[in-house]
Parts: structure tokens; sequence; C-alpha cells
């Protein structure tokens, strides 16, 4: 199961995607397996060379009444390699570029790991062009799937 930013896409030009880890606890784990979590108003930014997730909202888990974080739209690491980290901060130097969390997945070994986007802000008209491509997509579906 994984829990996906809709708006991400929308909002920017995706230019690459980075896979990186989490640092959660373990009542946040059981949540996030539950699909208890948000990422419309998160955003992702570089500080002392580290990677943190900020504005992510995982519910608390409820049986662990007593183990969970205090506020559940706290400030997460993330975990990616010091090369990526300073390629990244060279690339956020260019005008326009921002970190964007794109979805939260579990990978084969069963670890939570977050995919990032290195993105660019669309214009108004890119958003009306995409959603003009979309329709007439689905309309071409319509007619042939009849």
């Amino acid at each position: 199961m994984a829990i996906l930013n809709k708006r991400a896409r929308h909002e920017y030009h995706i230019l690459e995607t980075y896979e990186a880890g989490m640092i959660l606890t373990g009542p946040e784990v059981k949540s996030l397996r539950a699909g208890q979590a948000n990422l419309k108003e998160a955003h992702c930014l570089i500080r002392n060379e580290k990677m943190l997730l900020i504005g992510c909202h995982i519910s608390p888990y409820k049986p662990a009444a007593r183990n969970n974080p205090l506020d559940p739209a706290r400030t997460r690491e993330l975990l990616l390699h010091k090369k990526e980290v300073t390629k990244l901060i060279g690339k956020l130097k260019e005008q326009g570029l921002a970190l964007v969390p794109l979805k939260i997945f579990f990978n084969e070994r069963g670890y939570a790991k977050i995919e990032v986007g290195l993105g660019r802000g669309k214009k108004l008209y890119d958003k009306r062009q995409d959603s003009k491509e979309r329709d007439v997509k689905r309309d071409l579906q319509r007619k042939y799937k009849m």
C-alpha cells in the first residue's frame, strides 16, 4: 500500500526522483501500514547536510496510545547517502527547484521508504494543458472501450 501525494505531480514538473529511508517510531510504522498518513502539506528541506520531511501528518496508532509521539506532524529525518545530499544542495541553488515528497511505500524488505522528487513549479497554462490532455485521453479510452 502506498500513500500518494496527488497534488505534487499537478503542481510540479518532476525532473528527478530519489528514494530515501525514514526515521520513524514503531507506532508510526503501524499507522503507515494501515494507510493513515497525509502528504498534502508536506515538503522537504536540507539543513546541516540532512534531509528533513516537514508537514507529513501520520495519524496516531490507537492501540499504542502510550508510545505515540506527541505531534503527528513532527519533522522527520530522511536517510540519503551524503553524495546524493550534496548533489541535491547544488541543484537546489538553481532558481525555482524544490524537493517534493511524492509517495510513501514499503520496499520488498518491509522498510518504509519515501520517494522524493526534484521539481520545478508549473505555470497555470501548464496545468490547463495537462488537464486537457488527461480529458482527451479519458474520452478516447471510453470511446474505444465500448
